[in-house]
């Protein structure tokens, strides 16, 4: 499914065409190198870097043969060549090949990736600067807590991915190394200069020390990355779900004209986009399994790493790109209603501003202990009379829990009346909204 509706752009970084050019780009960047450094003739050199090319379909046909995946390569790209074959893949490995080039194709996919995660970061911004003000409750455990804003919802958002995209960026430099150090690694065929004077070409930084391939813990590193932010997108897309339930209904995917929800009830409205969301995080996540295990290979190198990189790397890429765009749309597109959150903020009933009253006991002079007794034994009350379904606020606008604590003598031994409304006002959840979203958004 993803591959029907991934992006072309990151699709093509890992077609066969797409590989076997990476393959060539390090072999030419390895003739040059020899080049410069005396052993491959000028001429030759010419003929190579102009003339040499492959065919997928005759790679295929000698890998039948080969069952050697590299070795039909370099044959496949000989038969364009002339007498200056011979210098193609000189003094090489086939993972001084294949691991080189797995870099370039992690590289640039990687900075697709990041490019991805800076737009949907300014989406997030974009919606948390719309509702910086938009009260909404704030729940733990589900239950309601206190108001807080939406916009301090995403403004979280915001700067959890503002950590993933630093992650993405320092995995960036991770995974951007190659190699032409030889069989095992040692350098007895080529010099370490070959290897410099290649990746330099590549723009890529030589492995400082390399086996038989380019070691498996920064592979790790990425599919690690890319599960923590696959992880988060799944937290945000769990949060819109949960908006979107019909009892809470606060917020919901956009619904386009046209669309169904269901083929048996008409008037359904499902939030299938942040549905897919949670489920393709379960694959990204997936992918750490394979990875971490790629680690551990015997002696300088087996090849049991390979057949699930044929896999998990693509996949990881091209899933990873789709999410972002998915959640990209949804953040962009998300139907918001500041009227139902108000609703939900007054269901229970003034509920929600226990703490205040509790912490202006102290400063009259109750304990704490007593202090929360005297507010607790109120907002029982009132969760028994919502259960009886009484109003949550009367005709005059007073909530319950206000009312039934205006009516406690205890407590207006201790505060007035006016101290006691005073602890009803909104505007104490927000007179920090400000400074919290110039931490956030001005550390750019």
């Amino acid at each position: 499914m993803v591959e029907r509706y991934a992006r072309k752009e990151m699709k093509e970084k890992w077609t066969l065409q797409a590989k076997y050019q990476a393959w060539l780009d390090v072999e030419l960047a390895v003739v040059k190198a020899w080049n410069k450094l005396g052993l491959i003739p000028d001429e030759d050199a010419k003929k190579i870097i102009k003339n040499a090319k492959f065919d997928i379909k005759r790679i295929d046909e000698i890998e039948k043969e080969t069952k050697h995946d590299l070795i039909a390569f370099t044959t496949s790209v000989a038969e364009s060549l002339g007498k200056e074959s011979r210098w193609f893949h000189y003094g090489m490995t086939s993972s001084d090949t294949i691991d080189t080039a797995m870099a370039l194709q992690m590289r640039d996919s990687l900075k697709l990736i990041i490019e991805d995660v800076k737009m949907v970061m300014e989406s997030i911004k974009k919606r948390a600067l719309e509702h910086k003000y938009t009260l909404m409750v704030g729940r733990s455990h589900g239950i309601h807590g206190e108001p807080i804003t939406f916009g301090l919802v995403l403004a979280v958002w915001y700067d959890e991915m503002r950590r993933h995209l630093k992650n993405l960026q320092e995995t960036l430099e991770v995974i951007s190394v190659g190699q032409v150090s030889g069989a095992m690694g040692n350098f007895a065929h080529a010099p370490l200069e070959l290897e410099e004077l290649a990746m330099k070409e590549l723009n890529l930084k030589p492995a400082p020390v390399s086996n038989q391939v380019i070691q498996r813990d920064r592979y790790a590193r990425l599919a690690s990355a890319l599960a923590l932010l696959a992880s988060s997108i799944e937290k945000f897309a769990v949060q819109v779900r949960h908006w979107q339930r019909t009892e809470v209904y606060e917020a919901e995917e956009y619904f386009a004209k046209g669309q169904k929800g269901s083929s048996a009830m008409p008037h359904k409205r499902n939030p299938i986009l942040t549905e897919n969301l949670t489920g393709l995080a379960r694959i990204i996540r997936a992918f750490v399994i394979p990875a971490m295990e790629n680690v551990a290979l015997w002696h300088e190198r087996d090849i049991s790493h390979s057949s699930t990189e044929r896999f998990w790397l693509p996949d990881s890429f091209i899933t990873t790109d789709f999410m972002l765009h998915r959640f990209n749309n949804v953040i962009s597109n998300l139907t918001v209603m500041p009227e139902n959150m108000m609703k939900n903020l007054n269901l229970t009933g003034g509920l929600v501003f226990s703490q205040r009253v509790l912490l202006e006991l102290p400063k009259a002079g109750v304990s704490r202990e007593d202090a929360y007794k005297i507010v607790q034994r109120n907002a029982m009350k009132v969760w028994e009379d919502l259960q009886k379904g009484k109003p949550a606020i009367n005709e005059n606008g007073d909530s319950l829990f206000l009312q039934y604590l205006l009516e406690d003598k205890e407590l207006r031994e201790k505060l007035s009346e006016e101290q006691i409304r005073e602890c009803f006002n909104y505007d104490y959840y927000t007179k920090n909204i400000d400074a919290i979203f110039k931490r956030v958004f001005e550390q750019e």
